[in-house]
């Protein structure tokens, strides 16, 4: 009866420890929801824009935030391709579509204003290289870091200040620019902010901000301000 009863103890422990380490990775990949805690829980007030540019009664702060949920809610296919007119449709994108998305979202056209200041500062986009491309410039990283650092507040690029990170400000990974997204209102236990974006994952609202700071590195932080915007 012992023999039967220590076989069953270590079959239960067995089916245990393979549950935990399948469990991981998918804590740590995002596929299983990590606990949302908020601002407030960490005694963060929410900073909100005092401009509504599309007067929908929503600051654009929080229209931006709300316009990059719906896209990670859409899912869509991570597809990178040339669109004649720019835009993909609606179930295709890759990480910058969440910003013009998002921006569209409060009222801006990010595609309009990417192509004026291009033409008006050509010389800030080595990306362009001479050649704008009003079909695709605005869906390049490296351009709308040139956009942003120049047509938005540039705070903090440490993730653990987390009182300097509010919902709607924009992140840059990569030291040559690559990666792109919202910050969410959302944050873990630590108060460091989720992000939004899309690199094809299950989930493109989540806990990855400190995977993507140690993998790549934040090169970039903005706050954009529509009332302050300068495309001289």
């Amino acid at each position: 009866m012992k023999i039967k009863q220590k076989r069953i103890f270590y079959i239960i422990l067995i089916l245990i420890i393979i549950t935990f380490a399948a469990c991981v990775p998918l804590y740590y990949f995002n596929i299983v929801p990590h606990k949302a805690y908020y601002g407030e829980d960490f005694g963060i007030e929410t900073i909100h824009s005092k401009s509504d540019y599309n007067n929908n009664g929503i600051d654009d702060y929080t229209d931006i935030l709300l316009g990059a949920r719906k896209d990670a809610q859409n899912k869509p296919k991570y597809e990178s391709q040339y669109y004649a007119g720019g835009y993909p449709p609606e179930n295709q994108g890759v990480c910058t579509d969440v910003i013009w998305r998002a921006f569209k979202n409060a009222g801006y056209s990010l595609k309009d204003m990417i192509d004026k200041d291009i033409k008006n500062n050509l010389s800030r986009y080595p990306r362009v290289e001479g050649k704008p491309d009003t079909n695709i410039d605005f869906r390049r990283v490296p351009n709308l870091k040139v956009f942003f650092q120049y047509n938005s507040k540039s705070l903090t690029l440490d993730p653990y200040k987390i009182e300097q990170w509010q919902p709607g400000d924009i992140v840059i990974f990569g030291k040559n620019y690559t990666h792109i997204g919202i910050i969410s209102d959302k944050r873990n236990k630590q108060g460091i902010p989720f992000l939004i974006h899309n690199s094809g994952q299950p989930s493109r609202e989540e806990d990855a901000l400190i995977q993507w700071h140690n993998a790549q590195g934040i090169t970039g932080h903005y706050r954009f301000d529509g009332m302050q915007l300068s495309l001289n």
